[in-house]
């Protein structure tokens, strides 16, 4: 009995500490990241219990040869071609699946105006893996991106 009386309160300790344990692994992608071109900041942020990334900044932001916000001008849907791309949200939907991988969610590339499948790996806190496909994953292309804040 004199056990018990001493691992309750522990317990107890050790349980109320978790609520100030720091960010999730589920939470590491949240942030600002530099695309695997150069031209572009995204930033990851979450909502609800899905994650998105939306743009930021972007190295050329003016059309040169207007002096005009860039637009999506290659979207598909040509209704959409007049929207500024600063601010856009580029990816959406993304699930936490464990072990650093976020999948499930889509990209909107504007430098060819399509939309494709995407997963994200985290390399490391400084390093994302950002993976666009069409169907599987096998089927697609790998951007690294890096962490600036």
């Amino acid at each position: 009995m004199k056990t018990i009386r001493y691992v309750l309160p522990v317990f107890a300790l050790l349980l109320s500490l978790t609520a100030f344990a720091p960010k999730t692994d589920s939470e590491a992608v949240v942030g600002t990241w530099l695309n695997g071109t150069k031209k572009g900041h995204i930033q990851i942020y979450k909502q609800g219990g899905t994650y998105f990334g939306k743009l930021i900044w972007i190295s050329e932001p003016n059309d040169p040869a207007t002096g005009k916000p860039k637009t999506d001008s290659r979207n598909t849907d040509v209704s959409k071609r007049s929207r500024p791309l600063m601010n856009m949200v580029l990816m959406y939907n993304f699930k936490y699946d464990g072990d650093n991988v976020w999948s499930d969610g889509k990209i909107y590339n504007p430098e060819d105006g399509k939309e494709y499948n995407c997963k994200m790996t985290l390399q490391d806190a400084n390093t994302l893996q950002v993976r666009g496909y069409v169907g599987i994953s096998l089927f697609g292309k790998t951007q690294t991106w890096t962490r600036i804040k």
